[in-house]
C-alpha cells in the first residue's frame, strides 16, 4: 500500500484540545455537545469546533500555524465562546484526562465510524470517557517522519508527566497521575507505536492491518506519536487533556521545539536512535503510575534520575531552537507548570482541602478553564 505524506511546511502546527461539558448542578458530564455546536454555528469560533467520540464533548481544532502564540490565541479565542455558550445553557467546561466521578459509559456519537469502533472493541471501547490534547507538528520530508516519530518516544515520559491529570476513575483513587493512559492502551491499536523500518515499513505495517480487517485506514492507528500523513505531520497523542491554556501553550511549544530539534539533526546527517522497546513501555508505564514524582530510565546504560530533572534539562537544551521558533515564553512555561504541580497534584491537593469531595474538584477544573491558568487548591 502506497501512503503518500503531503506537503508541510517545517514546525507548522496545530492543535487538538478535548473539552469536556458538565451540569453545573450535578457536576456530571451532560451529552449536550450538539447544543453548543448549534450555538456556534456559523462563526468562526464554531467551524473551529469538531465532534468527537462521546456527545458530552467538544474538540477546539485550530488551523495551520506557525507559532505556538499564534495557534494558542487561537484557542483562546474559540475557548472563550465555548465558554459563553455554555454558560447560555447552564453548563460548565472543563478538560482533564478523566471525570473524577462519572459512570465510565457515557452516551457516544452514533457515526458510522464510531459505531464500527465500539461494535468492534465491545466493553472497553464504551469505557473511552477520556479526554487528550494532540499536538502535530509539521515535517518537511517523509523520510524523516519515523525516525522523529522514534526519537519522540524517549520524550513521551516527560509529556505524560507534565500532561497528567486523571488520578481518579468513577470515583476511586486510582493510585495513578494517568489513569487515562492505562485505559486507552487497551483499544488494538492504542498506545505506544510498534517498531517501524523506516516509511516503507510503515506502508507495510497498514497495508497488512487494513488486509486484515484491523483498521479501514491509516487514521485509525492510534499511538502515542504517529505519522498523520493527510497533514504531513507527526502527531503527538500521548498527554492527558490539560485544564488550562497555559499547560496547552507549554506543551505545545515543548511538542514543537522537540520535533524540529529531530529534523534538523536529521538534515545534519544524524541517525536518531530509540531507546530500547522495553525501556520505552517502562518509562511510560512510571510517568503514568507516578507522574512528575517517577524516576526514569534515560538512556541505553540504564541510568535512572527523576523526570522533573529530565525535563528541566531538556527544555533548557531546547531553548535555542524555541528561540528560533518564536516560542521560547510559551517554553518558558514548563517550569511555572511544574512549580504550580501538575494537574492531578492540583485535583488531589483540592480533594483532601475538601475533605476529599471530587464534586469540588470537578469546581476546581471548571474555574481553571475558565481562568486560563493554573489555581491554587
Amino acid at each position: 500500500m502506497r501512503i503518500d505524506f503531503a506537503a508541510s511546511r517545517p514546525s507548522t502546527l496545530g492543535v487538538e484540545w478535548e473539552v469536556l461539558l458538565v451540569d453545573r448542578e450535578t457536576r456530571q458530564p451532560t451529552a449536550r455537545a450538539d447544543e453548543v455546536h448549534r450555538a456556534l454555528a456559523g462563526t468562526p469560533e464554531g467551524a473551529r469546533l469538531d465532534h468527537e467520540l462521546l456527545e458530552n464533548t467538544v474538540e477546539i481544532v485550530t488551523g495551520v500555524h506557525e507559532t505556538v502564540a499564534s495557534a494558542v490565541a487561537e484557542i483562546d479565542r474559540v475557548r472563550r465562546a465555548v465558554l459563553d455558550a455554555a454558560d447560555a445553557l447552564g453548563l460548565g467546561v472543563l478538560c482533564a484526562g478523566t471525570h473524577p466521578f462519572a459512570d465510565a459509559v457515557q452516551p457516544f456519537r452514533h457515526s458510522e465510524r464510531y459505531r464500527q469502533l465500539i461494535d468492534r472493541t465491545q466493553w472497553w471501547g464504551r469505557l473511552m470517557a477520556i479526554y487528550g490534547l494532540h499536538v502535530h507538528v509539521g515535517l518537511d520530508r517523509v523520510d524523516k517522519a519515523i525516525p522523529v516519530m522514534h526519537g519522540m518516544l524517549s520524550l513521551l515520559p516527560h509529556l505524560l508527566a507534565l500532561s497528567a491529570s486523571s488520578p481518579w476513575w468513577q470515583g476511586v483513587n486510582t493510585g495513578y497521575a494517568s489513569n487515562r493512559a492505562m485505559l486507552f492502551r487497551q483499544l488494538p491499536t492504542a498506545g505506544l507505536p510498534m517498531c517501524v523500518d523506516g516509511w516503507a515499513g510503515f506502508e507495510t505495517i497498514i497495508d497488512g492491518m487494513v488486509r486484515t480487517g484491523v483498521i479501514g485506514g491509516v487514521d485509525e492507528v492510534r499511538w502515542d506519536v504517529r505519522p498523520a500523513p493527510r497533514f504531513g505531520t507527526v502527531e503527538n497523542r500521548v498527554c492527558d487533556g490539560v485544564p488550562t491554556l497555559t499547560e496547552v501553550a507549554a506543551l505545545t511549544a515543548f511538542v514543537q521545539s522537540a520535533v524540529t530539534d529531530l529534523s534538523r539533526r536529521l538534515d545534519a546527517g544524524e541517525t536518531i536512535t530509540p531507546l530500547p522497546d522495553w525501556v520505552i513501555a517502562e518509562n511510560k508505564w512510571r510517568a503514568s503510575r507516578y507522574g512528575l514524582a517517577a524516576e526514569i530510565i534515560t538512556g541505553p546504560d540504564l541510568a535512572e534520575a527523576p523526570v522533573v530533572e529530565q525535563i528541566r534539562l531538556e527544555v533548557a537544551r531546547l531553548e535555542p531552537v524555541a528561540a528560533s521558533l518564536g516560542c521560547a515564553a510559551e517554553l518558558a512555561l514548563v517550569p511555572d507548570v511544574l512549580a504550580a504541580g501538575a494537574s492531578y497534584q492540583r485535583q488531589q491537593r483540592v480533594a483532601v482541602r475538601a475533605s476529599g469531595s471530587l464534586p469540588a474538584v470537578v469546581d476546581a477544573l471548571v474555574a481553571e478553564f475558565a481562568a486560563g491558568r493554573p489555581l491554587a487548591a
